[in-house]
């Protein structure tokens, strides 16, 4: 597409809900959304106001191909790149995005570079920051499996403890829930050369720090506890402008919120759309609502979201800012 040497995959989800703006989402390497996309409530919410554009990183699309070894490396400048790339495909000029780890510092370096196309950012076990020393050697032995023995057993034990936390992956009496069996059957059909190619990309990241406090755009960062990118996630938040952004920790949850607990996002997300706008499809009948909804109770604030009143374990909102001394 355009100038890049990689081909994009997109997949496109439109709904004859009445949806008329555009939600970009990005991965890393697995399908990260459906837990989330797929809650009854957030069909409501997220379908019914949107056009949903999923893109891959190239060569991570379900049944691609190897990518030749004579195609250059992508770098994550490239990749947010190809991003803009895919809305002036689709004729986008506007868009609220959605990613997950990698996709996430994907997502913010696009915000950075094209901001007049970002209405907002909402974020999941976000990047963005350069590797520590800890995860570039992490990565490493990553690489060195891949090139050597392909998508073995040890890759996929390194990478399931990046996305989940250990309650997820033990599961009830040590078996293994079916969220973890998923991932695992999506990493055996991925390309282990592809898979390659985008950790290297990844583990030559740059800092984003700097740039970070002039980003202007509302921005909602979700991260599990238990995520080996949660001090990263933070970190982030901190930097950011306490006007435009905020936190929400996941209690026992790894990296993918989306999987583990979709439904600790959907009010953070309904107060955060509503912000511009965008409400749930009014429910059929009114014994059908969410007492938990902000729909439901109209003059709730999001400075007031407690656990008791969610009813999930998820610690309130948190705006972090610097007080001065």
């Amino acid at each position: 597409m355009g100038d890049s040497s990689d081909s994009v995959s997109i997949d496109i989800e439109m709904i004859p809900l009445g949806g008329k703006e555009c939600l970009v989402e990005t991965s890393k390497d697995i399908a990260c959304f459906q837990g989330l996309l797929f809650c009854p409530d957030a069909a409501s919410l997220l379908l019914h106001n949107f056009c949903i554009y999923h893109i891959d990183a190239p060569g991570h699309e379900f049944g691609a191909p190897g990518i030749p070894s004579d195609v250059s490396l992508l770098t994550m400048d490239d990749l947010a790149d190809q991003v803009a790339e895919v809305l002036d495909f689709f004729g986008l000029k506007e868009v609220l995005c959605l990613g997950v780890t990698a996709g996430a510092y994907i997502l913010t370096l696009f915000a950075m570079k094209y901001r007049e196309r970002v209405r907002g950012l909402i974020l999941v076990s976000p990047l963005c920051k350069a590797p520590s020393w800890t995860e570039w050697f992490y990565n490493k032995v990553m690489l060195n499996l891949l090139y050597f023995y392909g998508i073995c057993g040890v890759l996929k034990e390194c990478l399931l403890q990046r996305y989940f936390s250990k309650e997820i992956r033990c599961g009830m009496h040590g078996a293994e829930s079916d969220i973890v069996q998923a991932c695992r059957r999506l990493l055996d059909e991925r390309q282990s050369l592809n898979v390659m190619r985008f950790l290297q990309a990844t583990n030559e990241r740059r800092d984003l720090t700097d740039s970070l406090k002039k980003l202007k755009c509302k921005t909602l960062i979700f991260v599990g506890e238990s995520s080996p990118f949660h001090s990263e996630a933070v970190h982030m938040s901190t930097q950011m402008d306490s006007k435009n952004t905020a936190l929400v920790e996941v209690q026992a949850c790894g990296s993918l919120v989306t999987e583990e607990h979709p439904y600790a996002m959907l009010v953070p997300i309904e107060f955060f759309l509503m912000g511009f706008g965008y409400y749930k499809q009014p429910p059929a009948s009114s014994h059908s609502s969410n007492p938990t909804s902000p729909s439901y109770h109209t003059c709730i604030s999001p400075e007031l979201l407690s656990s008791e009143s969610l009813g999930v374990k998820l610690k309130p909102i948190k705006t972090r800012i610097k007080l001065k001394a």
